[in-house]
């Protein structure tokens, strides 16, 4: 619970953003040795402003965390900080992660399968249907979906996974002790039961305009396909899908009539080939590899008893995993990088597991 204290007093400092806390945590190790570092190993960084090191002295700053800490014990609020291992491995590869993230849902953010499902706050009918159809096509394939609670796509995409049994998670442009729209409540807290509620921003951080392009950052890197039903050529859903392209996760967009205004920004994206052209979920799956093995179980168990030593110890791990970073896996197996690749290699050309989006392993069942 200390270390918590830390960590909430690093994330809430002004001027510490993800790239000078990941300078500070290289540095010192852990959130707790920086707030513990002499003034006069502060101001030997060379990197780290004035006013940014007085402030880490500050002792109002470990005041403020504690106050945050008696909020979320209060409202259930789980944490997860970027040196954590139940951080989203998705995000920690992104080039600016958040440093901390406050979560109140019981989905595991670190799920098989994620598809974010984005669009315009005032969709037609058309549009509408579009995302009912492509969440029920979806859901053969158990992904969670992800997207940001707003008007419109947004809310279509979380309410008809709810009714789907999908678990489905939207993340926040504020502080988990405000909910906008507020509209939006009674599906908020479906959402907590049935997937779950994600932010950057402290407990009290109130809805601000500025916040909500940085949200697209997190929509963009938690999701493995990013699909986007209708938006104009300019906003919040064209930014999330170029976060998603420089992230290297795969963009879908259901295209419209010429010349409609909520057509103008799907239509865009495929015709300047950064999204694919999506008819239906089977594109997404096809181009995603989501087929199950059809390899016979005997066959499959054959192949488990050839296994090299190495290969052995990559298929345990990712028995007792759902899927796992790359970096993740050289950690558990001890195995070097440049041998941990070939084993991969190999334990993938026998069919045995397939790669993910973002450097992710994951066991054929």
């Amino acid at each position: 619970m200390d270390d918590l204290l830390y960590k909430l007093a690093l994330h809430s400092i002004e001027g510490v953003g993800s790239v000078t806390a990941r300078q500070l945590l290289t540095e010192f190790g852990d959130a707790r040795s920086i707030f513990e570092a002499r003034p006069k190993e502060l101001a030997a960084l060379s990197w780290l402003p004035e006013n940014v090191a007085h402030r880490i002295g500050d002792s109002a700053v470990l005041l403020k965390a504690e106050s945050e800490m008696r909020w979320l014990e209060q409202y259930n609020i789980q944490t997860f900080f970027i040196q954590d291992d139940d951080y989203p491995e998705r995000l920690r590869s992104i080039p600016q992660p958040p440093t901390l993230l406050y979560y109140k849902g019981n989905a595991p953010l670190n799920s098989l399968r994620t598809v974010g499902i984005i669009g315009t706050r005032k969709p037609t009918p058309a549009g509408v249907w579009q995302v009912e159809k492509l969440v029920e096509e979806l859901t053969p394939y158990q992904p969670l979906i992800l997207s940001g609670l707003a008007y419109g796509i947004d809310i279509a995409a979380h309410r008809n996974a709810l009714l789907k049994g999908l678990p489905t998670v939207g993340v926040l442009g504020h502080g988990l002790a405000y909910l906008y729209p507020s509209l939006h409540q009674n599906t908020a807290q479906e959402m907590i039961e049935q997937g779950g509620l994600l932010t950057e921003y402290s407990f009290q951080t109130k809805p601000d305009p500025r916040h909500f392009p940085m949200r697209n950052r997190i929509v963009a890197g938690l999701c493995d396909a990013l699909v986007v039903v209708e938006t104009a050529r300019k906003g919040g859903s064209i930014i999330t899908a170029e976060y998603a392209n420089n992230y290297n996760r795969d963009v879908f967009a259901i295209p419209g009539r010429p010349g409609e205004p909520t057509s103008e920004g799907c239509n865009w994206l495929i015709k300047s080939h950064k999204a694919s052209l999506l008819e239906s979920a089977s594109d997404l799956a096809y181009l995603m590899h989501w087929q199950q093995s059809e390899r016979p179980a005997n066959e499959q168990l054959k192949l488990f008893e050839e296994l090299s030593p190495e290969e052995k110890i990559v298929v345990d791990l990712l028995k007792i995993n759902e899927a796992l970073h790359i970096d993740r896996l050289s950690l558990e197996s001890r195995l070097p990088h440049g041998l941990l690749a070939t084993v991969l290699l190999e334990v993938e050309c026998k069919g045995l597991i397939r790669t993910l989006p973002g450097k992710r392993y994951v066991l054929k069942r």
